[in-house]
């Protein structure tokens, strides 16, 4: 009887301990605690924390070269961010801010897609367009054939409405209309601003609210902020 006792008493033990770790490794990354389902999907116990290390890494890496490019490795200033250095299509202002962000996004995703091929084990989305009916509680995705080809025609207002977040996860290919986890960098100029997610305005259907909610709302996963000061952050 002293023997079962001890073997119980033994295990107990173990599964406290293994409780304990995996609830050291959940507080220790961003991802797991936004989406605990991640850790019954990576392949590796570790690959969490590794697939936020990566991302954190490419927005990082992004600041840095994006920095070097225009200002020879320092950051713009908060008059140099609120330049206007060109206009766009329709004639409106660019700010040196929007133009660094643009650039900075497209290093990010092409760093970002690298980690995820490597440890993500499931499909997932970069810059993919979605159409949402909050009302019908309904998402639809654009195809990038489509969505180019109304901006060459000059249709934006058929997208306006629509979202396009910088990176999906997907649990499988049958559930490419749902997110695991939805992230975006954010490159904020100058670097001493807090990374925010933006603010819908009038003349959007999702006014007052701001991207995080909606593609929560859209996608169903919770949906994260990249930036170089922080690294992954919840909103």
């Amino acid at each position: 009887m002293g023997f079962v006792d001890s073997e119980t008493a033994g295990k107990a033990r173990y599964a406290a301990y293994v409780a304990e770790q995996a609830s050291t490794r959940a507080a220790a990354s961003t991802l797991v605690r936004a989406a605990p389902v991640l850790m019954g999907m990576m392949q590796q116990e570790h690959d969490a924390d590794e697939l936020e290390k990566g991302l954190a890494a490419c927005a990082a890496q992004a600041e840095q070269v994006g920095n070097a490019r225009y200002f020879h490795d320092r950051p713009p200033t908060r008059q140099e961010c609120a330049e206007v250095v060109e206009k766009d299509r329709c004639g409106n202002p660019v700010t040196r801010a929007m133009f660094l962000g643009r650039q900075k996004h497209v290093l990010a995703l092409q760093c970002a897609e690298q980690v995820l091929k490597k440890l993500w084990p499931a499909p997932f989305s970069i810059e993919q367009r979605y159409r949402y009916y909050p009302n019908a509680r309904m998402v639809e995705s654009i195809s990038k054939e489509k969505e180019a080809r109304l901006i060459t025609d000059g249709c934006t207002e058929e997208l306006r409405g629509t979202i396009k977040p910088d990176i999906v996860l997907h649990e499988s290919r049958t559930q490419l209309l749902k997110a695991v986890l939805t992230l975006d960098f954010k490159f904020p100029c100058p670097d001493s601003n807090l990374p925010k997610w933006a603010l819908y305005g009038p003349g959007s259907p999702y006014v007052g609210k701001n991207q995080g909610e909606v593609y929560e709302a859209a996608l169903g996963g919770p949906a994260l902020l990249i930036s170089p000061g922080n690294g992954v952050k919840p909103p």
